[in-house]
């Protein structure tokens, strides 16, 4: 972890902070659950127990892995719906296949990103390719759910592939963490995700012993999700470590320091920042759907059993599930 890497001396610096910024610290810290996913995948909710409130426009997210798969153990998820919101996969270690019934898809892997908007409806499938199900290998990834204003629920679907040397890298102001901009904008620089909902997605390596200090609109909530390592969040240094998620409050800045001794496994701290505005919508959530009211689930439910979500292309991916005999 992570697929793109990069010199930091090299790079672009982030503003280092001034006098008369504040700091955010961090309101609460949770652990994620462990759960399964899919056809049998395993996942860490970094939102159980979080209110929707504090994570608005964020509505899920999923850690998959990080796991080593043994031959025949890697798996995914069969053709399923969306409607209401955006679907963000990062890969950063392994391979995912993507596909969905407007016509988007492709591999996922070395760092990259695939962003789908479902809006009004679409069918999508993801799941590991033959040569990852029959080796095993190394699979991380996330899967971030982002929520769309009333306005955009039922906008037409789209697809953006965001290959992994499309991100903005930059590097903290003494070159001690790397930055990977996935989408919105870190510090002037921005990222290559079109999003309908203004946000900000990036990837941080901090390097034992080093801090990360990055400007942060007033405007945005802030979250950071510890992907690996341990370190602190906030003016007030709150401790953290792998799975967990610090949601933080209000100033200028946003500050994460990596502990001088990290794990063998983990030799460096690895979080996840996201931001974005609060829509204030009302949010009614069941499966698959984000919609605004318990009337309009129903009304997608109906959609789905009736085909307006989409067809599954006659040539459409299906799961592998490894050698036969």
């Amino acid at each position: 972890m992570p697929a793109v890497t990069a010199d930091t001396l090299t790079l672009p610096r982030i503003t280092a902070a001034r006098p008369e910024e504040s700091e955010r610290t961090a309101v609460s810290v949770t652990s994620a659950p462990s759960s399964f996913e899919g056809d049998g995948f395993p996942v860490r909710r970094a939102f159980a127990g979080v209110s929707f409130e504090q994570l608005d426009p964020f509505v899920h997210m999923d850690q998959m892995g990080e796991v080593e798969y043994a031959p025949g153990e890697a798996r995914g998820t069969d053709w399923h719906p969306h409607r209401g919101f955006e679907t963000v996969t990062y890969i950063m270690d392994g391979k995912f296949q993507h596909q969905d019934s407007h016509g988007g898809g492709g591999m996922i892997t070395d760092g990259a990103t695939q962003w789908m908007t479902a809006g009004q409806g679409v069918l999508h499938i993801e799941t590991p390719p033959a040569e990852l199900v029959d080796a095993g290998g190394l699979f991380h990834g996330i899967q971030l759910w982002v929520n769309l204003p009333a306005r955009d629920k039922m906008i037409a679907p789209r697809y953006q592939n965001l290959e992994g040397g499309q991100v903005a890298l930059l590097a903290s102001s003494d070159a001690g963490a790397l930055v990977r901009v996935i989408a919105g904008e870190v510090d002037g620089h921005r990222g290559p995700g079109s999003t309908f909902t203004p946000i900000t997605m990036a990837h941080a390596t901090i390097q034992p012993g080093e801090k990360l200090s990055l400007p942060w609109r007033k405007d945005f909530n802030s979250l950071v999700y510890v992907l690996g390592g341990q370190g602190t969040v906030g003016g007030d240094a709150r401790p953290v470590r792998t799975g967990q998620l610090a949601v933080m409050g209000t100033g200028d800045r946003l500050t994460i320091a990596a502990d001088e001794h990290q794990s063998g496994k983990e030799p460096a701290l690895e979080v996840l920042l996201l931001g974005g505005r609060p829509i204030g919508d009302p949010v009614v959530q069941y499966g698959p759907f984000v919609m605004n009211t318990r009337q309009e689930i129903m009304q997608a439910f109906e959609d789905f059993q009736h085909g307006r979500l989409g067809q599954v292309p006659a040539d459409g991916l299906r799961p592998y599930h490894g050698k036969r005999g």
